[in-house]
């Protein structure tokens, strides 16, 4: 659905964009993470055709952004992270509006209208002026304008922007919900653990080079390298503890925790299951408080992967 070869944007020495090849497939959510500079609107403005990339190949629902800028646009549907809205509308008549625009005529246009009031949750705001909705209720409107023409392909440049949590936890609810209707969708984002809960893959961004491109189960894999468990037993024994884990033959490294509340302890290359540690420990009469894997999220990831640069 969508596929970029050297996708390239440069302004005189600067590179925007450095030669992004990746290839996004129908019914993929692609979580863009990048800081602020990185590259993320300029890839989706011109997968939008809407800027002219230095040079290179991209493609979108298999029209290239050269030939096909037409059809693309047909074909997708482009929510910025600010976009402006008329003051004097109304929520009907400014999607109205823009229906009209997408040749969206008679009778259905009211109907399509209708029916992407729904999926946002705004139709109890029908009649309201739009500049009277609070910004989560402007995000969602402007995401009920981009569906209007029913595109297999969304790009979504932080649509969480400046939400509270409340609207983050409804927007989240909506994108999981095109994407349980198959919608293709590229969607940028600086708060992490949301992109991992909506996201099948990932792709990381700095300075306009893709450092990291694959799944999110792939990128945690590959910062967290080893299996480490946290392990913390009763009665302030957790120094003892930690001494005797490190004599099994699994164990490649123990870490106390500096505060002596718990252990992390890292197995060998080869070894996944830490299930020995606790039989071991109470065999050796222990008591067991807790016992677990460490969690690797996406905000480790991005710290790890990243190196903080900034164009």
């Amino acid at each position: 659905m969508i596929e970029t070869n050297d996708l390239t944007k440069k302004y005189g020495e600067l590179y925007a964009l450095e030669r992004l090849t990746l290839k996004l497939d129908r019914g993929d959510v692609y979580g863009f993470i990048g800081p602020n500079g990185a590259g993320k609107t300029t890839t989706m403005r011109i997968l939008a055709t809407l800027l002219n990339p230095s040079w290179g190949e991209a493609s979108v629902c298999g029209y290239s952004i050269y030939t096909g800028s037409k059809e693309i646009r047909r074909a997708i549907g482009y929510m910025p992270d600010f976009f402006g809205v008329y003051d004097d509308m109304k929520v009907t008549e400014y999607l109205e509006f823009f229906a009209a625009a997408y040749r969206i005529q008679g009778p259905d246009r009211r109907k399509k209208v209708d029916e992407v009031l729904d999926l946002v949750d705004l139709g109890y705001k029908r009649d309201a002026l739009v500049t009277s909705l609070s910004r989560g209720m402007t995000q969602r409107l402007g995401l009920a304008r981009v569906l209007l023409h029913e595109p297999q392909v969304l790009l979504l440049d932080e649509p969480a922007s400046g939400l509270d949590p409340r609207a983050r936890i409804e927007m989240r609810k909506l994108i999981k919900k095109l994407r349980g209707m198959n919608k293709t969708i590229m969607v940028s984002s600086h708060i992490l653990p949301e992109l991992a809960d909506i996201c099948n893959k990932i792709g990381i961004i700095e300075r306009g080079k893709l450092i990291w491109n694959g799944t999110v189960d792939e990128a945690i894999r590959e910062v967290r390298g080893r299996a480490v468990f946290v392990v913390s037993v009763g009665s302030h024994r957790n120094e003892e503890a930690a001494k005797r884990i490190e004599d099994y033959p699994e164990v490649k490294a123990v870490k106390p925790d500096p505060q002596g509340e718990s252990i992390e302890v890292q197995l060998k290359e080869g070894y996944e299951d830490g299930s020995f540690i606790p039989e071991r420990l109470i065999t050796a009469q222990f008591r067991l408080k807790s016992f677990k894997e460490k969690e690797v999220n996406l905000e480790n990831v991005f710290m790890e992967i990243t190196k903080g640069i900034t164009n």
